[in-house]
């Protein structure tokens, strides 16, 4: 049985993700800062979830050790770890600031949030990651990571950061799968919240996208940088199996 660790899986991609692994046969770990939230998500994981398959969610902050390490714990009690999601990041100061207004604090914590925190996340997951026949690491990336656009300076060098120690990864661990994956943009909170009071409904819905996702997951392709756009879609589990 395939085990994931999925952070920000309260709701957007990261609760689209493992709500379609969990039907293909996956056993989830989901983490979420909002208890609240999570409770929600995680009925809705359960309820997807495929037979022989679990799901548990333990609420807190990435940015902690603690939690960090709880979460890799409970991987362990359910048989190891075969993928780390780090899909939790934070957009930062809002309204985007342009970069001579940015507050130095805040962009601390967007780095703690989309940068360290996810490595250490993999540093602590890498004992069990490394004993998985096919372990792989999955970070959420952003075209604005690669594209200079206004006001995003302070969450696109993040994602920047987290697309090189990516890359770095990759080179270093060659037996772990190490994709960074831009999805684009989505009818999410993150994206409302960058765009106040714009209308985002013309945006692709995190579910509609998510079976490119499955695709990589469970697809043969290397370590690298990836457009979700650019991905073929996973066969479905009628088609192919679920994976165990």
């Amino acid at each position: 049985m395939a085990i994931a660790l999925v952070t920000g899986g309260s709701r957007g991609l990261g609760l689209a993700l493992a709500e379609a692994l969990a039907e293909r046969g996956w056993t989830i770990v989901l983490d979420a800062r909002d208890g609240h939230e999570l409770g929600e998500a995680e009925q809705a994981v359960r309820d997807r979830t495929a037979p022989g398959a679990s799901v548990v969610a333990i609420a807190g902050d990435v940015t902690d050790g603690e939690h960090r390490r709880a979460l890799v714990a409970a991987a362990a009690r359910r048989g190891g770890l075969d993928l780390v999601v780090n899909n939790a990041s934070t957009l930062g100061a809002t309204p985007l600031p342009n970069l001579a207004a940015y507050p130095l604090e805040e962009l601390a914590r967007v780095f703690e949030v989309n940068v360290v925190a996810p490595l250490a996340l993999v540093q602590d997951a890498l004992p069990l990651l490394r004993l998985s026949a096919r372990p792989a690491v999955l970070n959420i990336t952003s075209d604005a990571s690669v594209g200079a656009y206004e006001g995003w300076g302070g969450y696109g060098s993040s994602k920047a950061a987290l697309d090189q120690l990516s890359a770095v990864m990759a080179v270093e661990e060659p037996s772990v799968l190490v994709w960074a994956v831009d999805p684009g943009d989505m009818r999410t909170q993150m994206h409302q919240d960058a765009f106040p009071g714009e209308d985002i409904s013309d945006r692709p819905a995190p579910v509609d996208v998510v079976p490119r996702l499955v695709g990589l997951v469970e697809g043969g392709l290397p370590s690298g940088r990836y457009r979700l756009s650019e991905l073929a879609t996973a066969p479905t589990p009628a088609q192919e199996g679920v994976r165990t």
